[in-house]
């Protein structure tokens, strides 16, 4: 697979504009990039624009903190698929997960997924605040909830992926689910350390520094 075709072009900034989410979609097309990722708002503009492209059009669920009411995400989840959206990333309620609610936590991954039927579901944990046997664990629930894909970090938590990070996501699921490695990819380098490790996506807003740079 080429480089590009790693690349989900996110933009989730809380001050993006209209005109920053087409220029986003223009640049997708441009450097053939395999999705854009924007907030849930921008959905129905990213399909607009997008139309009649390969670009996929992702979204995010219960972002960034993932401490919002499960029926909600539910909800928003189903919103955008209806307006066009490809792919949901949604983010776990870290603070259940944490406490331990394990059983809750991989109840709202399976509803989402349902809801969004035959699309993909990513799943962020957010490594940075959880400790490794609690990574293990949101990896074992995600498998067990039929995610597609599990996803290091939203970008906007303490930390963003490591390479220790995709050991051991990897060595969890083996080829059972894709991995998403998110937050601090900013160069061919490190881009390609990831995929070397097995990751199936990069979420970086620093995909055309990556592709023009190596």
């Amino acid at each position: 697979m080429l480089l590009n075709q790693y690349i989900d072009h996110t933009l989730l900034k809380a001050n993006a504009t209209v005109e920053d989410i087409k220029k986003l979609c223009d640049e997708a097309k441009k450097h053939n990039f395999y999705a854009v990722c924007v907030n849930s708002y921008y959905v129905a503009l990213a399909n607009s624009e997008l139309m009649h492209t390969d670009v996929k059009v992702a979204t995010v669920v219960g972002f960034p903190l993932g401490s919002i009411v499960n029926q909600v995400k539910v909800f928003e989840a189903k919103k955008c698929i209806d307006q066009g959206a490809d792919e949901i990333d949604m983010v776990i309620n870290i603070g259940l997960l944490k406490s331990g609610y394990y059983k809750i936590v991989e109840d709202e991954i399976r509803a989402i997924k349902k809801a969004i039927e035959n699309k993909v579901l990513k799943v962020i944990f957010e490594n940075c605040y959880l400790t490794d046997e609690e990574k293990k664990v949101a990896c074992k629930l995600s498998m067990n909830a039929g995610a597609d894909f599990i996803k290091t970090s939203t970008g906007f938590g303490t930390g963003g992926a490591t390479l220790e990070d995709i050991k051991l996501m990897k060595n969890e699921v083996q080829e059972d689910v894709m991995i998403k490695a998110s937050g601090g990819i900013r160069d061919f380098q490190t881009a390609k350390q990831y995929i070397d490790l097995g990751v199936s996506r990069l979420g970086t807003s620093s995909g055309i520094q990556i592709v023009t740079s190596k």
